[in-house]
């Protein structure tokens, strides 16, 4: 069982959204006599997954459902399921982001170039290959 403050510095976040993730049931700690979170294997478990989807921009809610499908199905079955099709899905935002990328950075290439040589005319002078 690990602390708030445990929880917070292993993570590096704030104990403010380890509450937070709580709140939006995610999270159920136990309670000590004087009403001090507790957080179990279970909801560390949890906390890796979440901090993982979030770095891999995936939604609380499509989080939340990932997190929480476990609790349904123990066997995994439902979670691993939900889990690769928003993964496909991820993947998919991901790599239609990288084209928009390759062509923002191709139309930048091209006006760099013809920037460039504007300058070298402007100049006066000629351009050096």
């Amino acid at each position: 069982m690990r602390t708030i403050t445990d929880i917070a510095k292993e993570f590096d976040v704030s104990s403010r959204t380890i509450r937070y993730y709580e709140e939006l049931g995610l999270l159920e700690p136990r309670r000590t006599d004087s009403n001090k979170r507790m957080y179990s294997n279970s909801d560390y478990a949890k906390l890796k997954l979440i901090f993982r989807g979030k770095r891999y921009g995936f939604s609380l809610d499509e989080i939340k459902e990932m997190v929480l499908l476990f609790d349904k199905d123990r066997t995994g079955i439902k979670q691993l399921e939900r889990t690769v099709a928003f993964g496909e899905q991820k993947m998919a935002e991901i790599d239609e982001k990288i084209r928009e990328l390759q062509e923002i950075r191709s139309e930048i290439e091209t006006l760099h170039f013809d920037f460039t040589e504007k300058l070298i005319n402007s100049k006066g002078g000629n351009r050096i290959e």
